[in-house]
């Protein structure tokens, strides 16, 4: 857990600015659509115990038996959503979208707890893919998701080179 994998991307510098204000003792962490797992990881070595959730879990498999490591494979866009009940401190979303979950992510952060996502908006047709607008956000459309449960830290959206170029859309939000 150390070292990224050769396979694995390095964690979203926006994942890492704002990491830091979930206190390891405040609860559990979601990692939602894990895939590797790069940002849940970032969470586990800090000590916090993380959920690392996806329809695939291949990519966090050596996770299985991690300390505080806790693994769900769900189909979050096809059944019902898997969390009910559940709270947690950090919810992480990075590259990816499926409007319909938004209501079930911002209830299922705590009262303080951090939302930190970060996803691909219209405009990045010109850069690859995703280029359907079922999967790009709209302008300001985090920030109009969010503002009503949750009080806004940082919001940026517009081109960015790193890790290659995209039009991206990012929001670090607190549930009050």
């Amino acid at each position: 857990m150390g070292q990224p994998a050769p396979d694995r991307p390095p964690p979203s510098p926006w994942i890492l600015r704002f990491a830091p204000l979930v206190a390891v003792d405040a609860g559990c962490v979601l990692d939602l659509a894990c895939g590797s797992g790069r940002h849940g990881r970032l969470f586990l070595q800090a000590g916090h115990n993380t959920l690392f959730l996806d329809r695939d879990l291949s990519g966090v498999a050596d996770l299985r038996n991690a300390a505080g490591a806790e693994l769900l494979q769900a189909d979050i866009e096809n059944a019902p959503w898997p969390l009910d009940g559940r709270h947690f401190a950090a919810i992480v979303v990075t590259n990816y979208l499926w409007r319909p979950l938004f209501p079930q992510i911002i209830a299922a952060l705590q009262p303080g707890g951090l939302l930190l996502y970060e996803t691909f908006m219209r405009g990045n047709d010109r850069f690859g893919k995703p280029s359907s607008p079922d999967f790009l956000l709209a302008e300001n459309e985090l920030f109009d998701r969010c503002r009503d449960a949750l009080d806004i830290l940082a919001f940026e959206q517009g081109e960015d080179s790193l890790p290659k170029p995209a039009m991206r859309q990012r929001i670090c939000a607190i549930k009050r």
